[in-house]
């Protein structure tokens, strides 16, 4: 907890059941790794921190929490405050394959209350993760709002926001990308500056990113694109 307080350091947790994918997703966007390869990644064991450093001052101390049910029980018990102290973001990932509904949603219930009590400012996103199993696009939209709704719902008055993942589309950037453009200090001195710069140039868009992981931070736009993922698409 002393640590995430520090000055730029800003404290992620990684949560999720057992093989929903949080290992995969952080390897792609955090080491360059392409989605075949991540099949062959283990299970995490209790938990993987990983300090990594954006733009500047900005490092995102990331805790990848194993999912497996001893590790879930310490990290709701013995090591509540260790874990959820000093929290800037939660990241839950869901799995659509799992056939566990009922435990899932009981370890995201005390993942929130743990939230609440130790960390109340922090912000939570939701992953509704391996869309790529749903090969009906409506259908995929029928599930992403039906999450929505039953998440909203069990968050009551705290506010998150969910994506729809895939380690096979650009979708995992743009959830990405969003996630850490929260995270970002003066981002609206940032944005104000792009603005001047696409006017300057005359540029019918000007887009900023991060040049390790290529994720999008800010972008200006002087006249609209047809492609809504054109972003997403460049860092995939």
């Amino acid at each position: 907890a002393a640590m995430a307080s520090s000055k730029g350091l800003k404290k992620v947790l990684l949560m999720g059941k057992s093989g929903s994918g949080k290992t995969s997703m952080r390897s792609i966007i955090f080491a360059n790794f392409l989605a075949k390869p991540t099949m062959r990644l283990g299970p995490t064991l209790h938990v993987d921190h990983d300090n990594v450093k954006f733009l500047g001052n900005l490092v995102l101390n990331l805790w990848d929490c194993g999912g497996q049910d001893a590790f879930m029980e310490a990290f709701f018990n013995s090591e509540r405050s260790t874990t959820f102290s000093g929290v800037h973001v939660l990241i839950y990932v869901f799995d659509v394959d799992s056939h566990e509904h009922k435990k899932d949603v009981e370890q995201f219930r005390s993942c929130l209350k743990s939230i609440q009590d130790l960390s109340p400012d922090a912000r939570v996103f939701c992953l509704i993760h391996k869309m790529d199993l749903i090969k009906n696009e409506t259908d995929r939209m029928k599930l992403l709002e039906r999450k929505r709704k039953e998440l909203t719902e069990i968050a009551g008055n705290r506010q998150l926001t969910v994506f729809r993942t895939s380690i096979w589309d650009e979708t995992l950037y743009k959830a990405w990308s969003e996630i850490v453009f929260q995270l970002v200090p003066n981002v609206n001195k940032l944005q104000e500056k792009l603005e001047k710069l696409c006017n300057l140039c005359g540029a019918d868009e000007v887009v900023l990113f991060e040049k390790e992981t290529f994720l999008v931070i800010s972008d200006a736009i002087s006249r609209k694109h047809q492609d809504v993922h054109r972003f997403e698409k460049i860092s995939n």
